[in-house]
């Protein structure tokens, strides 16, 4: 059986919201129709999606299992759609991707000069987005920060960089030389817990009934600003910290942290020559761990390309 993609995109709206007037509205069609579709769609899979009376809807195990299957597919379909009309209309283009604090510069000049009539483009993505970029097609290759959802995707390890807590200037550990884990397990996490899990999974980490919500907080500098306000701390690699340098705030080695790994990350059904050559462009211009610390390829990210 084909799946058809228009009622799996339906299907992930209804999953999504938990709601058909929600996801009707989103979709922009009629709730009785997107009922229909998704009654149509249970047929031809010969399995219930959802769990649905007047009160709430809930998936189903089958529905959960598409649902974990249907994002990467749907993200491929687009990323096919990307590539076909870029090749279809005008000069060929080729995106990179790159996380805060990775250099690219070098990388897209070299893949230019190999190809002159190629459009290299970068975009800086955040931990939220950086592996869903290749996904969909946006951008050919992305730096990514481990750990991603590695569904649908190639990678090729790079390079690791030390992890530093960046603090108020003012605060208690600010200022020492190195600190453990296990003095921050009464600070506040400003970024998302699993980007962290050495700290996520500390036995004795607060957890007060009434601590109020983590800010939703995308970019390194919106991080920044909260810590300077002594909303929180974050955790960084130490060349976004060290290119972020500012005075309220400083940064502390943790000693019993480990190092953030760097891979070059691509959809597994991109099969462009392009993104093979420049997968070993890549790794031929991987740092060394003393040209990271002078801010040389895979340091913070400057001017140029990035």
């Amino acid at each position: 059986m084909d799946v058809d993609l228009r009622k799996l995109r339906y299907f992930v709206a209804v999953a999504e919201e938990l709601h058909f007037g929600r996801a009707a509205a989103r979709l922009h069609i009629a709730q009785p129709v997107l009922s229909r579709q998704i009654r149509a769609f249970e047929h031809e899979l010969r399995a219930e999606l959802f769990v649905r009376d007047r009160r709430s809807t809930v998936l189903t195990d089958a529905g959960r299992q598409l649902l974990t299957d249907a994002r990467p597919l749907l993200a491929s379909a687009e990323a096919l759609r990307r590539r076909v009309q870029r090749a279809a209309h005008g000069r060929p283009t080729f995106t990179i991707a790159f996380m805060p604090g990775v250099l690219v510069t070098a990388e897209a000049r070299a893949i230019g000069q190999r190809h002159p009539d190629l459009a290299v483009n970068v975009v800086r993505t955040s931990w939220d987005d950086q592996a869903e970029i290749v996904r969909e097609g946006r951008a050919d290759v992305s730096y990514v920060r481990l750990p991603v959802d590695q569904r649908g995707l190639r990678l090729r390890p790079l390079f690791t960089e030390p992890r530093v807590v960046v603090l108020p200037t003012d605060h208690r550990l600010a200022g020492k030389e190195s600190i453990d884990l296990a003095e921050l397990v009464e600070e506040r996490l400003l970024q998302d817990p699993d980007a962290v899990p050495e700290w996520r999974d500390l036995p004795n980490r607060r957890t007060e009934p009434g601590l109020r919500p983590r800010p939703e907080l995308n970019s390194v500098e919106e991080k920044l600003e909260h810590v300077a306000a002594y909303a929180g701390m974050v955790i960084l690699p130490l060349s976004t910290a060290t290119f972020y340098t500012r005075p309220d705030v400083s940064h502390v080695p943790v000693t019993d942290l480990g190092h953030n790994q760097v891979c070059l990350a691509w959809a597994e059904d991109n099969r462009s020559p392009l993104v093979h050559e420049f997968v070993e462009i890549a790794a031929r211009q991987t740092p060394q761990p003393d040209d990271r610390r002078q801010g040389g390829s895979g340091g913070a990210a400057r001017e140029g390309f990035a």
